[in-house]
């Protein structure tokens, strides 16, 4: 696999006030990059099996952790890379960091490169937290002494001043993230390979990791995030890429990105089922129930704020007047969010239903819900003539996807604000 190492192409044009355009220099272009691994059908954890069944474990499968995978990132782009576990990203940034040989493919990375694909990697607990600082700068190629002018600006912004003299075995693991990632902010690199360590530290902490890499995205440094944060993508991404199964699933606009990721990852993680008829049926069956998207397709996630589309069909097995519908949106707890139904007419808008006929449901709800599972539940009852009833718990789940947060059970739009009250108006 070739990689070239090309001097990075100095520009005088000012990116912080906007993202990398086509015309701006390569930092990383990929190109058809293949990697598969051997995993062994038998495992022989032993020297009495090796010699029982000499043969045994000598049968592989190839996993193909990327198959052809080819892009690029502009200097002074901060990219994302998403996707489910064992998609093939965390593989990606190894190779690009060169911890893996790719099997095909070619790379080439313009500028120095320093990869974080762990925090914390390198450090050596019977040293303090100083020794570290100058051992891991020197690791990532600075030297001694540009290592030493740094180390108070470390020290400082880990907030570790009182501990600096201490011995890292004797360091929390808050303390020691903090100092990981103290340290990776001082890397004096082009492009920077980082793998899921925004999130350390307290909140105030991570307050100080964010502003540090806002600072670092305004200032041009190109940096490639792997992450599972949607809201971090979102955030700081000029773009990103999804992978899923060694392939590129999507390029482009973060939020775009992140919501194809959300949509993927919940549809694989939805079991599907038959409706349990709990509290029985009399006279009426329920043949189908399922969830819509807006080309008509089924489908089991929901993006926030996109209506729910319900359908369902019912069968009434005897002749029945009166028949009301219902449905209850709930969530996992059974907490029943919203109920919604309606009367079932025949055509000429008489409320006789004739033994054998098919009830149609469509339903389009607004959908104010919080991301998390729910479920919906159905039922139905003649008030007279028939006797038909119908009650089925759980009958569809689905999942709501987005990177809004919040603490309730749905999300609600609003406006909020708070002011001092004018001295004069006391």
């Amino acid at each position: 696999m070739p990689v070239d190492n090309a001097p990075s192409s100095p520009s005088s044009v000012d990116r912080r006030q906007r993202a990398p355009a086509a015309g701006d220099p390569l930092a990383i272009q990929v190109e058809d990059l293949r990697k598969a691994f051997r995993i062994p059908t038998h495992r022989v954890d032993s020297f009495k099996e090796r010699l029982v069944r000499p043969f045994a474990g000598r049968d592989f499968r190839e996993l193909k952790a990327l198959d052809g995978i080819s892009f690029d990132v502009r200097k002074g782009e901060f990219f994302g890379i998403v996707g489910r576990n064992g998609s093939g990203k965390s593989t990606l940034l190894k190779i690009l960091a060169s911890i893996y040989r790719a099997d095909a493919g070619k790379i080439r990375m313009a500028g120095r490169l320093a990869p974080f694909i762990e925090l914390g990697v390198g450090f050596n607990a019977e040293l303090t937290a100083r020794e570290n600082v100058v051992l891991n700068g020197v690791m990532m190629g600075l030297t001694p002494r540009e290592t030493r002018n740094r180390l108070d600006a470390v020290i400082e912004f880990a907030e570790l001043e009182e501990f600096s003299e201490l011995k890292l075995k004797n360091y929390s693991s808050g303390m020691l993230v903090r100092l990981a990632f103290s340290v990776m902010m001082e890397a004096d690199a082009d492009v920077l390979l980082i793998d899921e360590v925004l999130a350390v530290g307290d909140a105030s902490f991570q307050q100080k990791c964010a502003d540090a890499f806002r600072a670092m995205k305004e200032n041009g440094k190109t940096i490639v995030l792997v992450t599972h944060e949607m809201a971090t993508v979102e955030e700081y991404c000029h773009r990103a890429m999804l992978i899923d199964g060694g392939k590129i699933r999507q390029i482009g606009d973060p939020a775009e990105t992140g919501r194809e990721y959300l949509k993927l990852n919940f549809e694989r993680g939805v079991e599907t089922g038959e409706p349990t008829a709990a509290g029985g049926a009399d006279g009426a069956r329920l043949l189908d129930c399922w969830l819509e998207d807006a080309a008509g397709e089924r489908t089991t996630t929901i993006e926030q704020d996109e209506p729910i589309r319900l359908r369902a069909e019912l069968e009434v097995e005897r002749e029945a007047s009166g028949i009301g519908l219902g449905f209850v949106i709930a969530d996992p707890n059974g907490l029943g969010l919203f109920e919604f139904g309606t009367a079932v007419l025949a055509p000429d808008g008489s409320d006789e239903v004739p033994a054998g006929e098919r009830i149609v449901v469509k339903a389009e709800v607004e959908n104010r819900l919080a991301p998390g599972r729910h479920f919906v539940h159905l039922g139905a009852q003649s008030n007279r003539g028939g006797g038909v009833s119908i009650y089925v718990h759980n009958a569809v789940d689905f999942v709501v996807f987005g990177t809004t947060s919040t603490k309730g059970v749905v999300s609600l739009a609003h406006e909020i604000e708070a002011s001092l009250e004018p001295e004069a108006e006391r």
